[in-house]
């Protein structure tokens, strides 16, 4: 490496020292110039990653070095007020992105209202209206087949038959686009249901165990019985598991769930990357979860299974 390179290196003001020295300034001269090297710094520090106790803690300590070389109680509380301006300036870029989190939240969580009382319409279009015209159709079938030869009769039973296979399938569709259950019981009744069909159908083992009791926010409920159907959609057609073990407990105010499997598991950075494969379904799991404040984390490996890790408000 150059001289010259390591020459701009050490030229080169670090974000701490870029704010001692813009809170100097402000509070030595004051101007709109130095206010607006502050919110400058905010969005630096936003970019960078900087948390809020990571900017408090360096302006108290910017704060008490400059205090220090002042001579005069008057002047300190002068340093103190051009401080507290000079703060809330940097931190003004928090705010607005704090706001534009809740508004976006905000939107996330009616896009997910709307589209659950649209998945609520097919399901009972599905149930009812097809349901009717599948009576309908047995109805003709019997008609028609009154004055037709045995063998033929045979024939529309086959078809018949058909016909009550589709309708079996419509229903069970149905049921699970919308569980009457989860707007009745809850959603632990309706997961319940959900593991049953699917150990029914993919010959997959599920287990719940959960030591949490009562009833949820809806918005809630139906946040976990969507990431919870996802998350055991994913296990029985891509992880090719064995069993499915899950977990619901509660920590303080917080509802734990977790859904481990012990399938083929999965590279999680190369998933959750731009490359990697979407049709896992976790960006639809975190945006579900983020609506309501939850958050979920995934542990796995290649071979090794993978364990999905909920947490959401109680309230």
């Amino acid at each position: 490496m150059s001289i010259a390179t390591n020459r701009k290196r050490k030229l080169k003001k670090t974000f701490e020292d870029e704010y001692r020295s813009a809170l100097s300034a402000y509070a030595a001269a004051g101007g709109e110039t130095a206010l607006r090297q502050a919110y400058e710094l905010g969005r630096k520090a936003i970019e960078e990653g900087k948390s809020l106790i990571e900017i408090a803690r360096l302006h108290h300590d910017a704060l008490r070095e400059l205090v220090k070389l002042v001579e005069s109680e008057e002047r300190v509380a002068d340093v103190l007020r051009a401080g507290a301006e000079f703060s809330a300036e940097c931190l003004s870029p928090y705010e607005m992105a704090y706001r534009g989190f809740e508004d976006s939240t905000k939107a996330l969580r009616q896009l997910n209202e709307t589209l659950e009382e649209e998945i609520k319409r097919i399901a009972i279009a599905v149930h009812d209206e097809a349901g009717q015209l599948l009576v309908a159709v047995h109805l003709a079938l019997e008609e028609v087949s009154r004055g037709l030869p045995k063998f033929q009769r045979e024939q529309l039973g086959g078809v018949s038959q058909l016909l009550e296979q589709v309708e079996t399938q419509l229903r069970r569709v149905s049921h699970e686009l919308r569980p009457t259950v989860l707007d009745d019981l809850g959603w632990i009744p309706a997961i319940r249901f959900l593991a049953e069909g699917i150990t029914k159908r993919a010959n997959l083992p599920i287990k719940i165990k959960t030591t949490v009791a009562g009833r949820l926010p809806k918005s809630t409920e139906i946040a976990m019985y969507r990431v919870v159907q996802e998350a055991l959609t994913n296990a029985s057609k891509h992880a090719k598991a064995g069993v499915v073990l899950i977990q619901v407990r509660r920590a303080g105010r917080m509802l734990c769930c977790s859904i481990q499997d012990d399938g083929a598991g999965f590279d999680v950075v190369e998933v959750q990357s731009n490359k990697g494969r979407r049709g896992l379904g976790l960006i639809g799991m975190q945006e579900r979860l983020n609506a309501i404040g939850g958050t979920l984390s995934i542990e796995s490996r290649p071979g090794c299974g993978t364990k999905l890790m909920i947490r959401v408000p109680m309230e």
